[in-house]
Protein backbone atom coordinates (compact mmCIF):
# COMPACT_ATOMS: atom_id res chain seq x y z
CA UNK A 1 0.00 0.00 0.00
CA UNK A 2 1.13 3.18 -0.57
CA UNK A 3 -0.21 6.13 1.55
CA UNK A 4 0.57 9.81 0.43
CA UNK A 5 3.99 9.04 -1.35
CA UNK A 6 5.91 12.10 -2.51
CA UNK A 7 9.55 11.30 -4.19
CA UNK A 8 11.78 13.82 -4.65
CA UNK A 9 15.43 13.55 -5.95
CA UNK A 10 18.26 15.39 -7.38
CA UNK A 11 19.51 15.85 -11.02
CA UNK A 12 22.90 17.06 -11.80
CA UNK A 13 23.11 18.81 -15.34
CA UNK A 14 26.09 20.06 -17.24
CA UNK A 15 27.91 22.30 -14.69
CA UNK A 16 26.90 20.73 -12.15
CA UNK A 17 30.47 19.61 -10.77
CA UNK A 18 31.71 22.80 -11.64
CA UNK A 19 33.23 25.95 -9.63
CA UNK A 20 36.30 24.51 -7.51
CA UNK A 21 36.31 24.36 -3.82
CA UNK A 22 36.19 28.25 -3.21
CA UNK A 23 32.35 28.36 -4.91
CA UNK A 24 31.43 25.06 -3.35
CA UNK A 25 32.89 26.81 -0.62
CA UNK A 26 30.25 29.94 -1.06
CA UNK A 27 27.77 27.63 -1.51
CA UNK A 28 27.72 26.59 1.68
CA UNK A 29 27.99 29.54 3.51
CA UNK A 30 25.45 31.41 1.26
CA UNK A 31 23.05 28.30 1.23
CA UNK A 32 22.57 28.48 -2.55
CA UNK A 33 22.20 25.41 -4.86
CA UNK A 34 25.25 24.26 -7.10
CA UNK A 35 25.05 25.17 -10.53
CA UNK A 36 23.31 22.96 -13.12
CA UNK A 37 21.41 21.17 -9.83
CA UNK A 38 17.90 21.03 -9.94
CA UNK A 39 15.06 19.16 -7.79
CA UNK A 40 12.82 17.01 -9.59
CA UNK A 41 9.56 16.14 -7.87
CA UNK A 42 8.73 12.51 -9.42
CA UNK A 43 5.34 11.40 -7.18
CA UNK A 44 3.62 13.67 -5.36
CA UNK A 45 0.90 12.06 -2.68
CA UNK A 46 0.02 8.84 -4.46
CA UNK A 47 -2.34 6.89 -2.66
CA UNK A 48 -3.08 2.67 -3.21
CA UNK A 49 -3.76 -0.20 -2.01
CA UNK A 50 -2.79 -3.31 -3.83
CA UNK A 51 -4.68 -6.74 -3.14
CA UNK A 52 -3.16 -10.45 -3.06
CA UNK A 53 -3.93 -11.93 -6.34
CA UNK A 54 -4.42 -8.63 -8.56
CA UNK A 55 -2.25 -7.35 -11.61
CA UNK A 56 -2.16 -4.01 -11.71
CA UNK A 57 -1.44 -1.81 -14.57
CA UNK A 58 0.51 1.66 -14.08
CA UNK A 59 0.05 3.88 -17.48
CA UNK A 60 0.93 7.15 -17.81
CA UNK A 61 3.47 9.88 -20.33
CA UNK A 62 7.30 9.34 -20.51
CA UNK A 63 8.28 11.00 -16.74
CA UNK A 64 4.95 10.77 -15.29
CA UNK A 65 6.64 8.98 -12.25
CA UNK A 66 5.93 4.99 -12.48
CA UNK A 67 9.29 3.55 -12.55
CA UNK A 68 10.16 5.73 -9.84
CA UNK A 69 7.10 4.75 -8.14
CA UNK A 70 7.96 0.74 -8.67
CA UNK A 71 11.51 1.46 -7.44
CA UNK A 72 9.77 3.58 -4.18
CA UNK A 73 7.92 0.22 -3.48
CA UNK A 74 10.46 -1.79 -4.57
CA UNK A 75 12.59 0.10 -1.68
CA UNK A 76 15.34 0.75 -4.11
CA UNK A 77 14.13 4.86 -4.32
CA UNK A 78 13.65 6.75 -0.60
CA UNK A 79 10.46 8.20 -0.15
CA UNK A 80 10.42 12.03 0.84
CA UNK A 81 6.93 12.07 2.10
CA UNK A 82 4.45 9.09 3.10
CA UNK A 83 4.53 5.77 3.60
CA UNK A 84 4.98 2.55 1.58
CA UNK A 85 3.72 -1.04 3.53
CA UNK A 86 3.96 -4.39 2.44
CA UNK A 87 3.03 -8.39 2.65
CA UNK A 88 5.93 -9.64 2.01
CA UNK A 89 9.24 -9.36 -0.06
CA UNK A 90 8.66 -6.32 -3.30
CA UNK A 91 10.65 -7.91 -6.40
CA UNK A 92 11.38 -5.64 -8.97
CA UNK A 93 12.00 -6.86 -12.85
CA UNK A 94 12.92 -3.74 -15.55
CA UNK A 95 14.73 -3.86 -18.80
CA UNK A 96 17.85 -2.40 -17.00
CA UNK A 97 17.88 -5.07 -14.11
CA UNK A 98 21.26 -5.99 -13.25
CA UNK A 99 22.82 -9.51 -14.96
CA UNK A 100 26.53 -9.21 -15.22
CA UNK A 101 27.20 -8.19 -19.10
CA UNK A 102 30.23 -10.29 -18.77
CA UNK A 103 29.18 -13.55 -18.13
CA UNK A 104 27.28 -16.02 -20.31
CA UNK A 105 23.52 -16.41 -20.02
CA UNK A 106 24.02 -19.88 -18.43
CA UNK A 107 25.46 -17.73 -15.45
CA UNK A 108 23.35 -15.41 -15.17
CA UNK A 109 20.25 -17.88 -14.56
CA UNK A 110 22.41 -19.22 -11.58
CA UNK A 111 23.38 -16.03 -10.32
CA UNK A 112 19.94 -14.84 -10.81
CA UNK A 113 18.49 -17.62 -9.27
CA UNK A 114 20.46 -17.18 -6.30
CA UNK A 115 20.11 -13.93 -5.84
CA UNK A 116 16.03 -14.62 -5.26
CA UNK A 117 16.96 -17.18 -2.59
CA UNK A 118 16.80 -20.08 -5.09
CA UNK A 119 18.98 -23.19 -4.33
CA UNK A 120 20.98 -24.33 -6.16
CA UNK A 121 19.20 -27.33 -6.67
CA UNK A 122 15.80 -25.51 -7.31
CA UNK A 123 18.41 -23.84 -10.39
CA UNK A 124 19.40 -26.97 -11.91
CA UNK A 125 15.89 -28.30 -11.55
CA UNK A 126 14.68 -25.16 -13.59
CA UNK A 127 17.36 -24.59 -15.54
CA UNK A 128 15.98 -25.83 -18.63
CA UNK A 129 12.44 -24.69 -18.20
CA UNK A 130 13.28 -21.14 -18.32
CA UNK A 131 15.50 -21.00 -21.13
CA UNK A 132 13.03 -22.94 -23.06
CA UNK A 133 10.60 -19.81 -21.80
CA UNK A 134 12.67 -17.16 -22.86
CA UNK A 135 13.34 -18.50 -26.54
CA UNK A 136 16.87 -18.33 -26.49
CA UNK A 137 17.62 -21.60 -28.62
CA UNK A 138 20.35 -23.61 -27.10
CA UNK A 139 21.21 -25.10 -30.64
CA UNK A 140 22.41 -21.66 -31.82
CA UNK A 141 24.33 -21.51 -28.60
CA UNK A 142 23.24 -17.85 -27.13
CA UNK A 143 22.79 -19.28 -24.05
CA UNK A 144 26.85 -19.98 -23.73
CA UNK A 145 27.56 -16.33 -24.85
CA UNK A 146 28.25 -13.10 -22.87
CA UNK A 147 24.96 -11.44 -22.28
CA UNK A 148 26.91 -8.09 -23.73
CA UNK A 149 26.10 -10.19 -27.41
CA UNK A 150 22.44 -10.52 -26.64
CA UNK A 151 19.90 -7.90 -28.00
CA UNK A 152 17.87 -6.17 -25.91
CA UNK A 153 14.68 -8.30 -26.62
CA UNK A 154 17.25 -11.36 -25.91
CA UNK A 155 18.16 -9.63 -22.60
CA UNK A 156 14.74 -8.48 -21.07
CA UNK A 157 13.69 -12.32 -22.32
CA UNK A 158 16.04 -13.70 -20.07
CA UNK A 159 15.60 -11.51 -17.50
CA UNK A 160 11.45 -12.51 -16.85
CA UNK A 161 12.14 -15.76 -17.16
CA UNK A 162 14.35 -15.69 -14.07
CA UNK A 163 12.04 -14.27 -12.49
CA UNK A 164 9.30 -16.12 -13.08
CA UNK A 165 10.78 -19.13 -11.98
CA UNK A 166 9.57 -18.21 -8.34
CA UNK A 167 6.65 -17.72 -7.08
CA UNK A 168 6.68 -13.62 -5.82
CA UNK A 169 4.19 -11.94 -3.33
CA UNK A 170 4.66 -8.83 -5.21
CA UNK A 171 6.33 -9.13 -8.77
CA UNK A 172 6.46 -5.21 -10.36
CA UNK A 173 7.40 -5.61 -14.14
CA UNK A 174 9.13 -2.45 -15.75
CA UNK A 175 8.39 -2.85 -19.39
CA UNK A 176 10.32 -6.19 -19.58
CA UNK A 177 7.49 -7.86 -21.97
CA UNK A 178 7.26 -4.95 -24.66
CA UNK A 179 10.36 -6.56 -26.20
CA UNK A 180 8.74 -9.96 -26.79
CA UNK A 181 7.17 -11.64 -29.66
CA UNK A 182 3.20 -12.80 -29.86
CA UNK A 183 4.21 -16.24 -28.46
CA UNK A 184 6.58 -14.68 -25.25
CA UNK A 185 3.89 -12.48 -24.56
CA UNK A 186 1.34 -15.04 -24.28
CA UNK A 187 3.69 -17.24 -22.00
CA UNK A 188 4.48 -14.23 -20.46
CA UNK A 189 0.33 -13.43 -19.14
CA UNK A 190 -0.15 -17.40 -18.29
CA UNK A 191 3.13 -17.00 -15.97
CA UNK A 192 1.67 -14.00 -14.37
CA UNK A 193 -1.60 -15.35 -14.17
CA UNK A 194 -0.61 -18.55 -12.40
CA UNK A 195 1.16 -16.12 -9.73
CA UNK A 196 -2.31 -14.47 -9.27
CA UNK A 197 -3.70 -17.57 -8.38
CA UNK A 198 -0.96 -18.18 -5.82
CA UNK A 199 -2.11 -15.12 -4.04
CA UNK A 200 0.83 -12.96 -5.78
CA UNK A 201 0.24 -9.66 -6.35
CA UNK A 202 1.47 -8.10 -9.84
CA UNK A 203 2.23 -4.60 -10.54
CA UNK A 204 3.39 -3.85 -14.19
CA UNK A 205 4.44 -0.62 -16.01
CA UNK A 206 3.59 -0.86 -19.88
CA UNK A 207 3.39 1.89 -22.65
CA UNK A 208 1.36 -0.93 -24.57
CA UNK A 209 -2.18 -0.29 -23.51
CA UNK A 210 -3.15 -3.33 -25.15
CA UNK A 211 -1.09 -5.08 -23.06
CA UNK A 212 -2.65 -3.91 -19.64
CA UNK A 213 -5.67 -4.72 -21.16
CA UNK A 214 -5.15 -8.13 -21.85
CA UNK A 215 -2.86 -8.61 -18.39
CA UNK A 216 -4.58 -6.43 -16.19
CA UNK A 217 -7.91 -6.16 -14.33
CA UNK A 218 -7.61 -2.87 -12.36
CA UNK A 219 -4.80 0.01 -13.95
CA UNK A 220 -3.83 2.91 -12.04
CA UNK A 221 -2.94 6.39 -14.39
CA UNK A 222 -0.26 8.76 -12.79
CA UNK A 223 0.54 12.05 -15.10
CA UNK A 224 3.08 14.40 -14.09
CA UNK A 225 3.29 12.28 -10.90
CA UNK A 226 -0.03 12.65 -9.55
CA UNK A 227 -2.79 10.18 -9.43
CA UNK A 228 -5.19 11.05 -12.27
CA UNK A 229 -7.37 7.52 -12.37
CA UNK A 230 -7.58 3.82 -10.52
CA UNK A 231 -10.44 1.38 -11.47
CA UNK A 232 -11.13 -1.02 -14.26
CA UNK A 233 -8.41 -1.15 -16.77
CA UNK A 234 -10.16 -0.88 -19.61
CA UNK A 235 -11.80 2.13 -18.18
CA UNK A 236 -8.64 3.85 -17.17
CA UNK A 237 -7.02 2.75 -20.27
CA UNK A 238 -9.46 4.41 -22.46
CA UNK A 239 -9.53 7.56 -20.43
CA UNK A 240 -6.22 7.78 -21.25
CA UNK A 241 -6.35 7.08 -24.67
CA UNK A 242 -9.36 10.25 -24.68
CA UNK A 243 -6.07 12.52 -22.85
CA UNK A 244 -3.94 11.40 -25.19
CA UNK A 245 -5.61 12.38 -28.40
CA UNK A 246 -6.66 15.53 -26.72
CA UNK A 247 -3.30 16.60 -26.09
CA UNK A 248 -2.23 15.53 -29.42
CA UNK A 249 -4.93 17.65 -31.36
CA UNK A 250 -4.97 20.20 -29.34
CA UNK A 251 -1.05 20.40 -29.91
CA UNK A 252 -1.47 19.83 -33.75
CA UNK A 253 -3.85 23.10 -33.54
CA UNK A 254 -1.20 25.32 -31.96
CA UNK A 255 1.23 24.37 -34.22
Amino acid sequence: MADGVHVTYTVHGPGGRKGGATAALSRLFTRGPAPGVREVHAVKGVSFTAYKGEAIGLIGSNGSGKSTLLAAVAGLQPVTRGRIYSHGQPSLLGVNAALMNDLSGERNVILGGLAMGMSRRQIHERYQDIVDFSGIDERDDFISLPMRTYSSGMGARLRFSIAAAKDHDVLMIDEALATGDAAFQRRSQARIAELRAHAGTVLLVSHTLRTVRETCDRAIWLEAGELRMDGPSAEVCDAYESFCGARFSSGALAA
